[in-house]
């Protein structure tokens, strides 16, 4: 019996998300889209390019949530950008009544099913799948610090000239300027990162990091990235339906863990067919502490928005 994966919203991050699952022989794949055609068109065009790439799975769009019954993961990927004029609050209650949609429409057909969310502000639509869908926090997973850590771990080879694949990094918190890059904990092959460069270099290759998102934004002018949080997603895909038991910085809903109740934040999480299995408390200095305590506070003040305008 094959695998099945949803993705919800077919634009630029849904459909890549599907055409990384599709290549990688992942699971058959639903599209959804409120727009007629679009998942319908996007899927056809990806099914067809099966012969070429050698993939054999079905990639099908969808206008309902019908054809999505018994998918083992939903990745959510809808919601609107930010556009000019609109407030961040206006952004954050748009998104919230998409994400709430979404995961009423995945939930009713798919109740076992794994949740994995892209849509921004992340760590906000996050707790409003939780909340929306009742499922256990082990089933609800915000895809961000893997997206950060690839950015952070992109920057830092670039800067020493080597394998990316040589460089061991993570990112804790939020998603967006208050994420938290351990440089403490970051390496090439076991060598301190702060053998390797001076401090002033890693503070800005950080705040790079942290400016990642903006700086594609910048060069596209009417869009966001979609390659790499698409591949980010899909990591998080099939360390689940591989049962890998990969551990990645991922949103988890936590209940004591680094001191926080109720909120998602960015964690090292042990990902496997359970969803989150284990959840890895670091031991953080003062000084990561307080950054951690800023990134989970900006998540807190969505949330207290969310609920102070649903009554939630």
């Amino acid at each position: 019996m094959r695998k099945k994966v949803t993705v919800v919203g077919a634009g630029n991050v849904g459909a890549s998300c599907a055409l990384w699952i599709a290549s990688k022989e992942l699971a058959d794949v639903v599209l959804v889209d409120v727009v007629e055609g679009v998942p319908q068109g996007k899927g056809l065009d990806l099914l067809e390019a099966g012969p070429v790439e050698g993939y054999d799975v079905t990639v099908s769009g969808a206008n309902n949530y019908e054809p999505t019954a018994n998918s083992d993961i939903v990745v959510i990927t809808a919601g609107f950008p930010r556009k000019p004029g609109m407030s961040r609050d206006d952004l954050l209650m748009a998104n919230y009544e998409i994400v709430k949609t979404a995961t009423e429409g995945a939930a009713k057909y798919s109740p076992n099913a794994i949740l994995i969310i892209v849509t921004n502000p992340l760590d906000a639509m996050c707790w409003t799948a939780f909340q929306t869908s009742k499922f256990s926090r082990n089933r609800v997973i915000g895809m961000a610090g893997i997206l950060d850590t690839a950015r952070y771990r992109t920057f830092l080879a670039a800067e020493l000239g080597v394998s990316v694949e040589s460089v061991q990094a993570l990112v804790l918190g939020g998603h967006g300027d208050t994420m938290v890059p351990l440089v403490r904990l970051t390496s090439v092959s076991g060598i301190p990162l702060t053998e390797l460069l001076p401090r002033e270099r890693i503070d800005a290759i950080v705040q790079r990091t942290r400016d990642g998102g903006a700086e594609i934004v910048k060069h596209l002018k009417t869009g966001s990235a979609y390659y790499a949080p698409s591949s980010a997603a899909v990591e998080m895909v099939e360390s689940i339906l591989k049962d890998k038991k990969k551990v990645l910085p991922c949103a988890a809903y936590l209940e004591g863990e680094y001191g926080y109740n109720g909120l998602f934040v960015g964690v090292p999480v042990k990902l496997g067919a359970m969803g989150i299995e284990k959840i890895y408390a670091v031991h953080l200095t003062p000084e990561e502490k307080a950054m951690l305590d800023k990134s989970a506070s900006a998540v807190k003040e969505l949330v207290d928005t969310i609920k102070q305008k649903t009554g939630a």
